[in-house]
């Protein structure tokens, strides 16, 4: 299984490059990846008896349960089938619909294959959390599918309701699907289903997860998502909101109903819903006039149906339901095709504007009608077989009261009135005469479609005639799923295309003879009816829901951001010093113990340090203020070093170090002090919150202490460093080992920052290297060597020998010989010493982001001395690759611990001999210290380039003009 998962995403994967290579026909290439893994599930399908399921493990994270188990059960190889098969049929569908070859539609084929994998993937999952995961892919797939055509406002509109709708059930999912691992103690259904846990809780998280499967497949009060995703291209409707991503809340139904389905709540939420989603859907379908529409409307109806004989829970009543799983997966898909068939060849899916379209392409009307037998139920077509199951089982099932079943039954009866009705509405509207002699305009002007066109509906729709025919061997097929459900009082027959004159086929001939009246009193009535439920759509109440949100939201920002930054910032830390205190005031408190300073240095360090804060709030000078709160960080780093962490006070070291640099960077730019009119607040009020916020923490600190009931865990780490990192510094270890996921995030979060600094200053053009000499010499941006252009008395300026290349194209009275001289000596020394502290960190003070902050301040000061052309000469390469490159070295550490069999990010020992070196030992988790330096030094020359080279741009742009100008004067 894993294998084959695999192979489907690396097929994702290069599917644009195959596309891009051979044009619309490798959408037959792709087809290959999902009928291989159709064959797989072919001949791996599980036996009869329902014991001896195919597992596999891959262990990832076992501590969070994450890790990926597998199980291929008969309800996994059911859905695996129409995954597989119709979304091989939809790929080759696809390179007959789309009629040139563009970029986006070669993504658009690697979306779909990916959608197919996230989709097997969820059907094979046995880990709840990994099944999520795999759901939520299709949720964020199925959004891009249906955005294809980005530029129609409809198409957003629709994918973003879509997104929105799905990803509020799948959040309620996960909340359940917590609680029920949580409360059982494993996170596998298997385990879950082998004892079904009881209780309020468990009500509750089973709940949840129902809000999760009827919002995914569409059911009332849900529903209103699947029409609007009508934008999306006909493949894209014919797969997922047909054969596969709608399916996905019935199966999650499906495999939960052996152990939940005789909850009040389970009965209620899916068997009444489900009703109601049928009539409802059936009604609404009825009353459209686009064909898309109306099979939108109709698999709403269907869906409602498929969830009431999923859910109902008895084994007869389930063995329908995998039957009409299968038959509506193969005659809707079939009929959305037909319809993108229609609206390629004539330009239109207005029923009102085709006629005598059946005389014109008798093939594809051949093969619509074939489907559309299946969707009403007729016979000899597998959906006959299916409902003539689902009325026989229905009114005999024990697992309801029998009003009840006489309630479920009549629903279901008239449901199927409904469908037969929009069935011939659907035939008639697309392919009828309708009272012409000759053919409409859109019909007359139409281009015949292939036979290429027409092969995946025409498979499909014959499918469903063969199927029938076999219905034997596919209840062989289908019955091990429904002997795991309860068994009731009446025995599990089997499916047949014919079971004698029965009231079922009775019920059958009743839902034909009011179906065709219905539509003929629609068809003359209809029009003239009002819109029913018009105030009450879901749609209408999604909108005002939008707009509710969209006002609180307002309301809330008018109050409290009033586009002040000192007010914003003074709200947000008085609300987090209010609630704490006053929940640490009104609980339960544990007695303090607090010790006072060790020596005398550390009062002296930390009077030093309140002096500092202090003196921030009464500074007005900007730069001032800046120096004296970068002595509150040096502070703090010296009492880091006494209490004996180095790497703290190192790292403390660097990073206030940096950040003077990054501050004064910017506020050269700024008047030295504040306006009279942009002094805004009372600074003894800033004062006191800062106060108050820094007491607050200490209180927390001290009360957390006090609170402990068990051995710290610093005692462990040391030890835990040593044992399961191989590195002696705790600190490092701790940072690219035991907690490499935090470390991962917490980078990621730094390139996020550069990026978006960078792009504010930018704007347009946000990534490039730092400007070098040549570019300099390129734009003529000086007269002769070692002088500059911007000030009128230049030819009086003496030569000045140089130190550094970018420093002749300074301002000659703002170089600094002293620091040209230092910098020249000390930056090889830099380097070498952030190569150490890389390099060293593993086992003593420095690592990863040391070093790249002192290889960063070694940046800092070539800039500072040399100026904007110094800084490329310094790192002449792109920002965003020393990002980029850090980054994949982080993921990628991640990965090939996977691909080697071991835990995500876990660390491997190599050791080898080097002549001159001797035994070498190193840490795989080297890698990921490497991606950790290279996102720092990148981050930092990204500020750099931002913050300073394209600064010093700005004036040395206009200088010229004026040089030039006071030139001429002379």
């Amino acid at each position: 299984m894993i294998a084959t998962l695999l192979a489907l995403t690396i097929s994702a994967l290069v599917a644009p490059v195959i596309l891009l290579y051979l044009g619309r026909r490798g959408f037959y290439v792709l087809a290959l990846a999902p009928l291989g893994a159709l064959i797989w599930v072919a001949t791996h399908w599980p036996d009869s008896s329902g014991h001896n399921v195919r597992t596999e493990t891959v262990t990832w994270l076992p501590e969070l349960h994450m890790d990926i188990e597998l199980r291929f059960t008969t309800l996994s190889a059911i859905m695996s089938v129409l995954i597989l098969g119709v979304g091989a049929l939809v790929l080759c569908y696809c390179a007959e619909y789309f009629d040139h070859m563009r970029r986006r539609i070669a993504g658009f084929g690697g979306e779909l294959v990916a959608f197919a994998t996230a989709m097997f993937g969820l059907v094979i999952s046995d880990n709840m959390l990994v099944a999520f995961t795999f759901w939520e892919a299709t949720t964020v797939l199925s959004f891009l599918l249906v955005g294809f055509y980005s530029f129609r406002a409809t198409s957003r509109r629709a994918a973003t309701q879509a997104l929105l709708v799905t990803t509020a059930g799948g959040l309620a999912m996960l909340v359940g699907l917590i609680l029920l691992g949580e409360r059982t103690g494993s996170y596998r259904f298997s385990d879950v289903l082998a004892n079904p846990p009881h209780g309020t809780a468990i009500t509750v998280a089973v709940v949840l997860i129902l809000v999760g499967a009827l919002s995914k497949s569409a059911i009332v009060p849900m529903h209103f998502w699947l029409p609007g995703a009508m934008a999306a291209p006909t493949p894209v409707s014919a797969y997922l909101h047909a054969a596969a991503m709608v399916k996905a809340g019935i199966f999650l139904v499906a495999l939960l109903a052996p152990a939940f389905a005789g909850l009040i709540a389970w009965q209620v939420a899916v068997i009444g819903l489900g009703c109601v989603t049928m009539l409802l859907g059936g009604w609404r379908s009825l009353r459209q006039s686009d064909l898309k529409l109306i099979l939108a409307y109709g698999t709403v109806s269907q869906l409602g149906f498929l969830m009431v004989l999923v859910g109902v829970g008895d084994q007869a009543v389930a063995l329908a339901g995998m039957d009409m799983l299968v038959a509506h997966a193969m005659f809707k898909a079939a009929l959305f095709m037909v319809v993108g068939i229609i609206d390629h060849a004539t330009g239109t899916r207005d029923i009102r504007r085709l006629a005598r379209l059946g005389a014109a392409a008798p093939v594809l009307a051949t093969i619509a009608a074939l489907a559309a037998l299946s969707m009403a139920g007729v016979i000899p077509t597998i959906g006959f077989v299916g409902k003539e199951a689902a009325f026989t089982a229905l009114p005999l099932t024990d697992r309801l009261t029998e009003w009840q079943s006489i309630t479920v039954t009549v629903a279901i009866v008239v449901g199927s009135v409904l469908t037969f009705a929009y069935t011939i509405r659907f035939l008639w509207g697309a392919f009828g005469r309708k009272l012409r002699q000759t053919p409409s305009s859109a019909v007359a002007a139409m281009d015949r479609p292939s036979a290429a066109f027409q092969f995946a509906p025409a498979v499909l729709a014959v499918g469903g005639i063969v199927a029938a025919f076999s219905a034997g061997p596919i209840s062989d097929l289908l019955e091990p799923y429904a002997r795991s459900l309860p068994s009731g009082s009446h025995p599990l027959e089997h499916l047949a295309l014919w079971h004698g004159f029965t009231w079922a086929l009775g019920a059958t001939v009743g839902v034909v003879v009011a179906g065709i009246g219905v539509f003929l009193a629609m068809r003359t009535w209809g029009p003239r009816l009002p819109e029913a439920f018009t105030r009450l759509s879901a749609e209408r109440a999604y909108d005002a829901a939008l707009r509710t949100a969209d006002i609180v939201s307002l309301r809330m920002t008018q109050t409290t951001q009033r586009g002040s930054l000192p007010q914003t910032q003074a709200t947000i830390m008085a609300t987090v010093v209010i609630l704490p205190t006053v929940l640490l005031w009104i609980g339960n408190r544990n007695r303090l113990h607090i010790t006072g300073f060790d020596n005398a240095v550390q009062l002296v360090i930390g009077f030093v340090i309140v002096c500092g804060a202090a003196a921030a709030t009464v500074l007005r000078n900007r730069l001032a203020a800046t120096l004296v709160v970068g002595i509150t960080g040096y502070g703090s780093a010296v009492i880091f070093g006494l209490y004996g962490a180095p790497d703290l006070a190192l790292t403390q070291v660097l990073v206030e170090t940096l950040m003077l640099v990054i501050f004064v960077l910017v506020l050269r730019k700024l008047p030295a002090e504040a306006e009279t009119r942009h002094r805004t607040g009372f600074r003894p009020a800033r004062a006191l919150i800062g106060v108050a916020f820094g007491m607050l923490l200490v209180g927390i600190g001290l009360f957390a202490a006090a609170a402990r009931s068990s051995e710290p865990l610093h005692v462990e780490l040391p030890s835990a460093a040593l044992h399961f990192g191989n590195g002696s510094n705790a600190v490092n270890v701790l940072l690219v080992d035991i907690r490499a996921w935090d470390t991962m995030g917490e980078v990621s979060v730094l390139l996020v920052a550069a990026t978006g600094v960078a792009s504010m200053v930018f704007r347009n053009r946000r990534f490039g290297a730092a400007p070098r000499v040549s570019d300099a010499q390129a734009a003529g941006d000086r007269t002769r060597p070692g002088t500059s252009l911007p000030f009128d008395d230049i030819d009086d300026l003496p030569d000045r020998p140089t130190w550094l290349a970018g420093s002749s194209y300074r301002d000659p009275r703002h170089r600094s010989m002293v620091l040209e001289v230092t910098t020249r000596l000390v930056f090889p020394t830099m380097v070498v010493l952030s190569v150490y502290f890389f390099y060293a960190g593993h086992n003593a003070p420095g690592g990863g982001f040391a070093g790249g902050l002192t290889m960063g301040l070694a940046l800092v000061l070539r800039y500072l001395a040399g100026g904007r052309y110094e800084l490329g000469e310094a790192l002449p390469i792109d920002a965003g690759r020393i990002l980029g490159a850090g980054l994949a070295l982080t993921t990628g550490t991640a990965i090939t611990s996977l691909f080697l069999g071991a835990p995500a990010l876990s660390s491997a020992v190599l050791k080898f001999h080097l002549p001159i070196f001797g035994d070498v030992k190193m840490v795989t988790a080297l890698f990921f210290d490497l991606g950790v330096y290279l996102i720092v030094v990148g981050l930092v020359l990204d500020v750099l380039r931002s913050l300073g080279a394209r600064l010093d741009a700005v004036p040395s742009a206009v200088t010229p003009s004026r040089t030039s100008a006071s030139g001429g004067s002379r």
